[in-house]
């Protein structure tokens, strides 16, 4: 099955790169597209909101990695990449909690999120912890130590 997907906006981002992880505090923007301004009315009311992305960046030979260091720390044995945040995937679809700190019309400024600027937005989503609260996770050491 073949499908594709439009963007709604573009991020704006001091990131340049993917070697550079995006911490808790930085800012970023979204700018969405005006076509789809309408669509963010009530947004505002979140404090957090879900970022959904496409890693544009991902070369096509990255697509077919299966296993990765996580952290990009070769003392740490290799993992799944779905078990991973690792960027490189069969679908680079990227997904991130973000704090939204501010909406102005069409932009978005959030603080957390760890997209590169020019990344391609594919959707927005209201973050509801309430839907997650009444899951016991578990977190493998590996996860822990890094964090």
């Amino acid at each position: 099955m073949a499908f594709s997907v439009k963007p709604i906006g573009v991020v704006k981002s001091s990131i340049k790169n993917r070697r550079k992880v995006a911490h808790d505090d930085l800012k970023a923007q979204i700018i969405v597209d005006p076509a789809y301004q309408k669509a963010l009315d009530g947004i505002d009311s979140f404090s957090h909101i879900i970022i959904v992305f496409w890693l544009h960046k991902i070369k096509k030979g990255e697509r077919l990695i299966m296993q990765v260091h996580p952290y990009r720390n070769p003392s740490l044995p290799l993992k799944g990449v779905f078990a991973t945040r690792s960027p490189v995937r069969p679908n680079p679809i990227g997904l991130t909690v973000v704090k939204l700190l501010k909406r102005k019309e069409n932009l978005l400024t959030v603080a957390g999120l760890d997209a590169i600027d020019g990344t391609p937005v594919l959707d927005i989503k209201p973050y509801l912890p309430e839907q997650f609260s009444n899951v016991e996770l578990t977190i493998p050491g590996w996860v822990k130590k890094n964090r």
